[in-house]
């Protein structure tokens, strides 16, 4: 049964008629809803930081085939996922915490041709909708923000994952202290978010059994990827048809600016970490 705290994750991140509107998106950026290729959809189905830019930097430091195994830790609209398939051959399978996201997934894998490759599924990420032991990566990409229980986040993490299998996250966490300024992408209000540092997930982490392989700091980077898409935007007077706003209702461009400010001042960044399940 969802608690409280999740009904609201899960209501932040609904929106009227996604599919149809990406579908509208798609015809106004020139492109083919029912003849259409993975890419297309770059724009809209990677809801993090540094979009495919940053999964690739990412998945650039793991070793996937098309026998690994992938777990996709709230998938969002299944961007990441379909990425992973395409690009390794792996079969992967991606959850989420709202049915919307997980519908829309759905029907984005079957329009490019790849509901076989990646299957989407509703559930959460502090009681997972799989089975023990049974993936050799999971990833996740700017999620742990909404999950207040990061302690049973891992835990689940640990007992999904096969032994020596990888837990690779993108999280944005917090650098340093001082208040911050709401809405941002991932919340409208304080109590909805769950931002922790990086010191905070590397020792939860080890409480439930894993080793830290790896870490990077993104605010470098995250700085120069939004100094683009602004200059992008105000040289062309308004965002690409197929983008994140899509998936941030009217609040989109306060929730961005918010967030940029606090990357800038030095108080939030995207953190990749690497673990494997001792």
């Amino acid at each position: 049964m969802s608690t409280d705290q999740e009904i609201n994750v899960a209501s932040h991140y609904t929106t009227d008629n996604l599919l149809g509107r990406i579908k509208s998106a798609l015809v106004a950026a020139g492109s083919d809803p029912e003849n259409l290729q993975a890419h297309e959809l770059k724009g809209v189905d990677e809801f993090h930081t540094g979009g495919v830019q940053a999964t690739d930097d990412l998945l650039a430091q793991l070793s996937i085939s098309n026998t690994t195994r992938v777990l996709d830790i709230g998938c969002g609209i299944g961007g990441a996922s379909r990425h992973i398939a395409a690009h390794t051959g792996a079969t992967v399978t991606g959850f989420d915490l709202t049915p919307d996201y997980i519908t829309t997934a759905n029907a984005l894998s079957d329009l490019v041709g790849m509901r076989k490759q990646t299957q989407f599924l509703t559930g959460s990420a502090v009681a997972m909708p799989v089975g023990d032991n049974s993936f050799d990566l999971a990833t996740m990409f700017h999620v742990g923000m909404n999950i207040a229980d990061k302690h049973a986040l891992f835990r689940e993490a640990h007992r999904v994952l096969a032994p020596d299998a990888t837990f690779a996250l993108f999280d944005i966490m917090q650098t340093d202290t001082g208040d911050l300024t709401f809405p941002f992408p991932w919340a409208e209000k304080a109590d909805w978010s769950f931002i922790e540092s990086p010191e905070t997930y590397k020792s939860i982490a080890l409480k439930a059994g894993f080793t830290l392989t790896s870490e990077r700091n993104r605010r470098d980077f995250t700085l120069a990827y939004f100094d683009k898409a602004f200059a992008a935007i105000e040289k062309n007077g308004a965002p690409h048809p197929v983008g994140i706003h899509l998936l941030m209702k009217d609040t989109a461009a306060q929730k961005l600016k918010n967030y940029v400010t606090e990357v800038k001042a030095g108080k939030l960044a995207p953190v990749e970490m690497i673990f494997r399940k001792s």
